[in-house]
């Protein structure tokens, strides 16, 4: 399949091997962003490929598992609701608030539903006009196009029954974030390919040059991977910082300027809290004022509701890229899979996830 198997050529990954392990000459720390590169990386072994001077850090690039604790319990209290339909990605269904998970509010009798687009919400809307209808909108750029089209298709249809509980969260701000950070130890980045699929890489010239990193645009695949690892480390041992493009057959350094103005026209950039690291200034949307109405925490107060990561759960360190997730006491002991005590456990792009499934000792 074009653009599918020939990133997975074992024999082009061995070159690209080959020509890092020639290139290295010193220690690096590199940090993918995104969440699905990490699954990836470890799922194809990629870690094990790479010379033992090259560490791999995993980044804040899990939408799931960047959600707060609060925004959970905002769920679940909305969620519990008799007049309420609450709609959301299957992920989130068992991230754990403070005190419970939507599956749990689930079972004791709510109307909680997984859905596969925000439009399938605006639809269960439109048939349930008894019933406020409302959509989990987490996510990064990625998700956000949607987001914004399912707030104007509800004002299209004049749905005054549906609502987001929105969850919105940007790149580049957490960028710059990790890298004012004095526990941070990050050379160079793997940026994520979807989000740039969307926003371009345009907004990440400026971080290049204000902290003199390289930025690699990179895909998912393993030669994918190999390649923007390789592109990073020839940078570093260079002395150069900039942005490049490897994942080229899908990102354009402009970007989709539709999805763009969907988002401009439709959201505002907010400080954001994420879980485990604090607020990150600037690091959130949250709709516009002419379109509060589609708002779920102003239809239903949720303003007083706050919650903490609980204490045994390291998952910020891991966020962050300070710790791995076999450095966590409760990884695989405390915290499984089938009960998770952080959303990076849960989530398909969650790191602690990765690792449970796929980390060979």
């Amino acid at each position: 399949m074009k653009y599918v198997d020939e990133f997975r050529d074992p024999v082009a990954a061995k070159n690209l091997q080959r020509k890092i392990k020639e290139l290295c000459t010193k220690q690096w720390s590199i940090m993918e962003i995104c969440g699905g590169q990490t699954h990836s990386i470890l799922k194809n072994g990629i870690h094990e490929l790479l010379p033992e001077e090259i560490n791999l850090i995993h980044g804040p690039g899990c939408p799931v598992c960047v959600t707060p604790v609060e925004m959970i319990d905002k769920a679940v209290e909305i969620a519990g609701r008799e007049d309420v339909i609450f709609t959301s990605f299957g992920d989130m269904l068992r991230v754990p608030g403070s005190q419970k998970d939507l599956l749990s509010v689930k079972s004791e009798g709510g109307d909680v539903r997984m859905v596969y687009s925000p439009l399938d919400a605006v639809k269960i809307a439109a048939n349930n006009p008894e019933k406020k209808v409302v959509f989990f909108a987490i996510g990064f750029e990625t998700t956000a196009p949607a987001n914004a089209m399912a707030v104007l298709e509800a004002e299209r249809k004049g749905l005054q029954n549906f609502s987001i509980l929105c969850s919105q969260v940007l790149v580049p701000p957490a960028i710059k974030a990790l890298m004012n950070s004095k526990d941070v130890n990050i050379q160079g980045f793997l940026a994520a390919g979807h989000v740039c699929t969307v926003m371009g890489y345009w907004e990440y010239v400026p971080l290049a040059e204000e902290f003199r990193i390289p930025i690699v645009v990179t895909g998912f695949e393993p030669v994918d991977i190999l390649e923007g690892v390789y592109r990073c480390v020839k940078q570093l041992e260079e002395g150069t910082y900039f942005v490049e493009n490897q994942y080229s057959r899908v990102v354009t350094k402009e970007g989709n300027k539709a999805a763009q103005a969907l988002l401009q026209k439709v959201f505002r950039k907010t400080d954001m809290k994420w879980r485990g690291m604090g607020v990150i200034p600037e690091s959130g949307l949250k709709l516009k004022e002419e379109y509060s109405d589609f708002d779920a925490e102003m239809v239903f107060s949720t303003d007083d509701i706050f919650a903490d990561e609980p204490e045994i759960c390291i998952v910020g360190e891991i966020l962050k890229g300070v710790k791995k997730p076999i450095e966590c006491p409760a990884f695989q002991k405390e915290c499984t899979p089938e009960h998770p005590l952080g959303a990076a456990m849960v989530s398909s792009e969650g790191a602690c996830s990765a690792y449970f499934h796929y980390f060979r000792n």
